[in-house]
């Protein structure tokens, strides 16, 4: 998994590519608490994520509380297979997808 982080003023963008599994899940986790102190709102860009297992999903979960109380979380260029995951677990009702 890479990831890299663009600030434009209080919006952090992490564009994330590749698996978000048990091994990578806890640097999406470190990039995302580095970010999240000084931005108001999140967008996850996963249009290059491939697959996301549950550990990732603990991830976007803890993410999009952490960004409630501000701005919020956007999850962006999700494909088929990730959506359908976040769709099965019902979180698809519950985050902020476009």
């Amino acid at each position: 998994m890479n990831i890299n982080a663009i600030s434009e003023g209080n919006v952090c963008t992490l564009i994330i590519s590749g698996r978000i599994d048990t091994i990578t899940a806890p640097e999406l986790d470190k990039v995302f608490r580095e970010n999240a102190e000084v931005c108001e709102k999140m967008i996850f860009d996963m249009s290059e994520v491939d697959y996301i297992s549950s550990a990732g999903i603990r991830s976007l979960v803890a993410a999009h509380r952490k960004m409630a109380g501000k701005g919020g979380l956007v999850l962006r260029g999700l494909n088929k297979s990730v959506l359908s995951i976040l769709e099965m677990t019902g979180l698809s009702k519950k985050l902020n997808i476009e």
